[in-house]
């Protein structure tokens, strides 16, 4: 347990920063989800409809410290190569 108040104090912050957080990585995870599930049914158009959202949710996740630029940019490249893949079969 904090000794300070002012410890005290910072650590009710942290704990509302990690619900908002995690609440953020979740919702990134879910539209992740949405677009892995579009790919393995093989369904290019709702794969690339889903697609446009992930991008914004996981650029906001990005400038809200949730995850790293590089991740972001691995995560997107991934999925869109996979999307890719579904127009040459």
């Amino acid at each position: 347990m904090a000794n300070t108040t002012s410890a005290q104090k910072a650590l009710r912050g942290s704990a509302a920063k990690k619900l908002v957080n995690n609440s953020r990585r979740n919702r990134i995870r879910t539209f992740v989800k949405k677009v892995a599930d579009a790919i393995k049914a093989g369904d290019q158009k709702k794969a690339l409809e889903a697609f446009g959202p992930l991008e914004s949710e996981i650029m906001r996740g990005v400038t809200k410290r949730v995850i790293k630029l590089n991740t972001a940019a691995r995560k997107l490249s991934r999925l869109s190569a996979q999307i890719r893949k579904i127009s040459a079969k």
